[in-house]
């Protein structure tokens, strides 16, 4: 049987996956997009320990503009929108999700 939004074009995302799970995938995917930005910020709260409110203000706000940047970003959402629906249809086919997946690969390449 075909799924009912197929017949639309578009598949149903339903509100977890909209609110929840796209989200999700697309702070991570930020996250190593502006990995850069996440190091020197973590290597100053490293190096500053207690002062790293007053210290590491500009590494904050330059991480903070990173990340927004992605997040208020209408096509970086449906890049990870079309990248989830990719493998939920995986899951849906093979019942291993993604994540598990990535893990059986071997690791020395």
């Amino acid at each position: 049987m075909e799924h009912p939004a197929s017949a639309a074009g578009e598949p149903k995302l339903r509100h977890v996956e909209k609110d929840v799970l796209i989200p999700k995938m697309m702070r991570e995917k930020a996250r190593e997009l502006c990995s850069d930005k996440v190091q020197d910020f973590t290597k100053c709260c490293q190096e500053t320990g207690f002062l790293m409110v007053i210290k590491c203000q500009q590494e904050n706000a330059a991480l903070k503009e990173c990340l927004t940047a992605y997040y208020s970003d209408p096509a970086f959402y449906e890049e990870c929108k079309m990248e989830y629906l990719k493998q939920r249809e995986e899951y849906r086919k093979t019942g291993i999700p993604a994540k598990q997946k990535q893990q059986k690969l071997p690791t020395s390449m």
